[in-house]
């Protein structure tokens, strides 16, 4: 049986070790629950969580709020371990950034573009049908995002950069706009969600824009959510979305990642 070890990570995780410990494997966890004592040198996979790092330094553990350095890690795991993990990589390690795949990404958007129209509905006096909405960025999560809008009647207008992208929007039916241009031109419009993860609306373009709310699902952040707030604007932070509104699909979805991952390095 192998022996698997999760380190940190929030609710999804849980429900992830579960599924594996159903799955026939043997697993113990370090920083997930506020007491435990999971051993990576004994394993022979380590899971770490959504994302591995906020801060570059150490594991990220919401849960339990133990600090693990990123170096203990790589400290106690030999080449032969297999090590799994989310937007980082560690050096000289048998090591998977599952986040990469676009088989993990594309359904982790799901839930990431659910939760934001969710907070959308909760953050606005009127309904997203009719309402003028700008999702900056036509990535995975932007893609998804401008669907379901759409599908709720809202007048979407997508930026992108790609001639290509500008192409399969007109496509299907959607306005757009060049997403450098998002500092030069009148943001009218109710509702902004962001996406990309560098500066593409300054604070000259905030002090005249008209929205009523800004979600920003990047990670970087593509604006001055504080300025923008200053300026009157509602502006809403919406990281790890999957693990908060919906942990049970975002932990099935990483699961199955997961395990075909692992089945593939059998």
């Amino acid at each position: 049986m192998k022996k698997i070890t999760v380190v940190g990570g929030d609710n999804r995780l849980k429900i992830v070790k579960e599924k594996l410990e159903a799955g026939g494997y043997a697993v113990d966890t370090l920083g997930l629950y506020p007491e435990e004592s999971g051993d990576i040198k004994s394993s022979q996979i380590v899971v770490l969580p959504v994302p591995t790092t906020k801060d570059g330094l150490n594991v990220f553990t919401p849960l339990s709020h133990r600090k693990i350095p990123l170096s203990y890690i790589s400290e106690n795991t030999a080449s032969h371990q297999l090590i799994l993990s989310c937007n980082y990589l560690f050096e000289g390690r048998q090591c998977v950034d599952y986040g990469s795949l676009d088989s993990y990404a594309l359904l982790n958007s799901v839930p990431t573009a659910e939760g934001a129209i969710k907070l959308a509905i909760e953050n606005t006096p009127y309904t997203l049908w009719k309402s003028s909405v700008l999702v900056i960025g036509y990535g995975r999560v932007g893609k998804l995002l401008a669907d379901r809008l759409k599908a709720f009647g809202c007048n979407v207008t997508v930026s992108a950069r790609k001639p290509a992208d500008f192409a399969m929007l007109e496509a299907l039916g959607f306005s757009y706009i060049n997403t450098e241009q998002l500092s030069s031109v009148p943001l009218n419009y109710q509702i902004i969600f962001n996406t990309v993860d560098v500066e593409v609306i300054a604070n000259e373009a905030l002090e005249k824009c008209s929205s009523d709310l800004i979600i920003d699902l990047s990670t970087k952040g593509g604006l001055s959510l504080k300025f923008a707030e200053e300026c009157g604007i509602k502006a809403l932070k919406a990281p790890g979305l999957p693990g908060l509104i919906a942990p049970k699909t975002a932990a099935e979805i990483l699961c199955n990642t997961l395990t075909y991952i692992i089945n593939s390095y059998n």
